[in-house]
């Protein structure tokens, strides 16, 4: 079945105020698809216009390649997860779970089978007579996924239904998703601020800031190969350093980086000769050691922080740069102390050039 959902140039306007610039977007049929951005960027919007909670000013949804113009909500072939999960605290787990189908008259015989067969995928058997008062929130959380399931959706929708847990539940449930994910085959669209769940859990992740999609690929293509600003300083820790481009070849631009000399990576986009431009480079990418053909910098350390498997030093730099560097605990030696001067290096390979000075990457 396809399940896959078109956003054809879809534009979202409340008065004066444009939500979702136009956006064309093809999610493929049984994809784990994030929509990753800070509050306030248009996740949501996108979700529920998708839903049918929203009709677009501009464009049109498609969903399986049919056209969702005029279709409501409840006729969408959609079930959607909400952040606060609205399980109804009178019922039992089973009676939750079978709501959907209990509306559209499905037989009480037939909904007590999907409602065991759904208690299997979430590894909660046996707890159809519990009341949802007796649930942990993990549980709470995986009987949400079992009545979205139960009336068959050919795309769950999801807005960020793991914020309220906390750390440690929050990380075994992205496991869990994925793999009910990937035992139903359902399209999954997934909302959230959170670039951990989104890089864990996804196939792809559209990265989005102020009602725009600024990137779209898979969780590694996000992390190695950033293409605006906003995302190689969204997705991860990245140190940012900029300057002018004096040089473009072989597809490394140089940059002119004032007090700090010249420095090198991988360019990206439209750049030339002049340019002004942001070097990227991740913290784990310094070393404290120079090998040949690396760039290297000089800094004092100003603060050590450990965090169990790693170290993460920020150091300070003549021009009063402020870098962040993460070493792998077993680094660690006594001269790396607070005021102590080192040196850092990394592989231009390693680091990015992307048009626009420093202060674009919260744009």
């Amino acid at each position: 079945m396809d399940s896959s959902v078109h956003l054809n140039n879809v534009v979202m306007q409340f008065g004066d105020f444009t939500a979702i610039q136009s956006t064309d977007l093809q999610i493929q049929s049984g994809e784990f698809f994030s929509f990753l951005g800070p509050s306030g960027c248009g996740k949501t919007t996108i979700l529920n216009m998708i839903s049918g909670f929203l009709d677009p000013t501009k464009g049109d949804v498609k969903i399986g390649g049919q056209s969702m113009k005029g279709v409501p909500a409840n006729k969408r072939p959609t079930s959607m997860i909400f952040q606060n999960l609205a399980l109804f605290p009178l019922m039992t787990v089973a009676e939750n779970i079978e709501f959907g189908l209990e509306v559209r008259g499905v037989p009480k015989a037939e909904r007590k089978k999907t409602s065991d067969r759904l208690l299997e995928l979430v590894a909660l058997e046996g707890s159809g007579t519990k009341r949802v008062s007796e649930l942990s929130g993990g549980q709470k959380q995986r009987i949400a996924i079992a009545r979205a399931l139960a009336v068959e959706p050919q795309v769950l929708l999801l807005d960020e239904p793991l914020s309220a847990l906390d750390l440690k539940l929050r990380q075994h449930m992205r496991t869990e998703l994925k793999e009910i994910q990937r035992k139903t085959g359902i399209t999954f669209i997934y909302i959230t601020h959170d670039q951990g769940e989104a890089l864990t859990m996804s196939d792809r992740v559209a990265v989005m800031s102020a009602g725009r999609i600024q990137q779209v690929a898979d969780p590694i293509t996000l992390y190695r190969d950033p293409q605006t600003a906003f995302v190689a300083s969204f997705v991860g820790e990245n140190n940012s350093i900029a300057g002018k481009v004096t040089e473009i070849n072989e597809g490394y631009a140089v940059i002119d980086c004032a007090g700090l000399g010249i420095l090198s990576g991988r360019a990206q986009g439209e750049l030339k000769v002049g340019d002004e431009a942001t070097l990227f480079v991740r913290p784990e990418h310094f070393r404290l050691e120079a090998e040949e053909g690396m760039h290297a910098l000089q800094a004092t350390i100003e603060e050590i922080n450990f965090e169990g498997a790693y170290l993460t030093l920020n150091a300070n730099t003549a021009s009063h740069k402020t870098l962040s560097i993460q070493l792998a605990a077993h680094q660690y030696t006594d001269a790396l102390q607070k005021g102590a001067q080192i040196k850092l290096s990394y592989h231009q390979a390693d680091a990015v050039v992307i048009g626009g000075g420093d202060d674009v990457q919260t744009a």
